[in-house]
């Protein structure tokens, strides 16, 4: 009996009952059902039932977000690294629950173990990082006067994810680590074909001291919270996995959100050295210019 479809066998009145597992929401630390009590069945998995996240649930994810924000954003670049390192730590403890949700997506053993080093070593890279964003993105700024210059960092915000189908979780956690890193909350529609291993990393976050509300998983259709993404004036900015889309910009435009594609082929998504660069952290900082004036 494979791990993701049983956890515990009770027993009742002698027999062994399965308890299956259920795959929820993941909303500021919390596993919430979807609050229309919708489920959809991801293809070739019809005895799996997956919460289909509704657009109550995209708000909640947002206040929850927008909740988290704070604490994660004033958290020291160190101590955020440690706590991505944590992530790390829990991929790799978690191993044979992550590998058998990857493949109850599809994938098959080898490819699994795979994806999920590749995660362990993105999640490990950008924990590495978080304590040095701010020197490689900020400067001292040479001036006429009797002033100190300085550019700093700060997070944009609350942003949304839409994550690429395929990899289920080194695509999540290819476009959420950068962001993370740069001090933003996070709110992703994880993969629709393969959502199990999505779902799966909030149990992860949720046992890595990741702050409630930093990160929040949803699952469901793309075709139906996507352009909710783009159009609720709460989300700083957008990122979605996939070619440019008329309608998604037009409708993030209208509030004057910031929008990113990543309209990446499946080679790039697989390799972890093209997912690891200073370049995925910074569309997503503001850069603020402080002035001091120099003590006489």
């Amino acid at each position: 009996m494979s791990w993701h479809r049983t956890h515990f066998l009770g027993t009742v009145a002698g027999m062994s009952v399965p308890v299956r597992k259920t795959y929820k929401l993941y909303v500021g630390g919390k596993f919430p059902r979807s609050e229309s009590g919708r489920v959809f069945q991801p293809a070739g998995n019809g005895a799996i039932n997956v919460a289909r996240g509704s657009r109550k649930d995209l708000r909640d994810a947002i206040v929850a977000a927008r909740a988290g924000l704070l604490q994660w954003s004033g958290s020291s670049a160190y101590l955020r690294g440690q706590i991505l390192y944590r992530l790390a730590e829990m991929l790799e403890s978690r191993r044979d629950a992550m590998v058998a949700e990857l493949q109850l997506g599809g994938a098959t053993p080898a490819a699994a173990q795979k994806e999920l080093d590749s995660a362990i070593a993105l999640t490990i890279w950008y924990a590495g990082l978080c304590d040095k964003v701010q020197s490689l993105l900020g400067s001292q700024n040479a001036v006429q006067g009797p002033f100190f210059n300085f550019s700093t960092i700060e997070p944009t915000g609350v942003i949304g994810v839409m994550a690429p189908d395929a990899p289920a979780l080194l695509g999540t956690l290819a476009l959420a680590l950068p962001l993370l890193v740069g001090g933003n909350s996070v709110v992703a529609l994880v993969s629709e074909r393969s959502p199990f291993v999505g779902m799966a990393l909030g149990e992860v976050a949720a046992a890595s001291d990741v702050p409630a509300g930093a990160l929040n998983l949803l699952s469901g259709h793309r075709v139906e919270l996507g352009v909710e993404f783009a159009k609720h004036r709460n989300l700083d900015g957008l990122l979605v996995a996939g070619a440019p889309d008329a309608e998604l910009t037009q409708a993030a435009a209208d509030n004057v959100k910031r929008v990113r594609f990543c309209d990446l082929p499946m080679a790039s998504w697989n390799n972890v050295a093209k997912l690891r660069a200073l370049s995925w952290v910074e569309p997503f900082v503001e850069t603020k210019t402080l002035w001091h004036p120099v003590s006489q």
